[in-house]
């Protein structure tokens, strides 16, 4: 499973509306940026109470990066 479809299955379970959810990736030289879009009901709780499910997603997203020696970054868009 690649980083993309990491994010993208882990936001499905989060949200009430997975089939509002959008994930694309943008390639750089040495990082990737994964950019994740949900319904704007939803965006709360893809961030989570302190944005703890925001900076677990992005811990993940580190392991995930370390296996494919390269940067991930994750942004949540509104």
């Amino acid at each position: 499973m690649d980083a993309k479809q990491l994010v993208e299955k882990l936001a499905k379970a989060l949200v009430d509306s997975p089939d509002d959810v959008v994930v694309n990736e943008v390639w750089g030289e040495r990082a990737s940026v994964i950019q994740l879009k949900v319904a704007k009901g939803d965006l709360g709780k893809v961030i989570g109470k302190r944005g703890r499910n925001a900076n677990a997603m992005r811990r993940l997203l580190t392991a995930a990066a370390t296996k494919e020696k390269r940067g991930l970054v994750l942004e949540i868009l509104e």
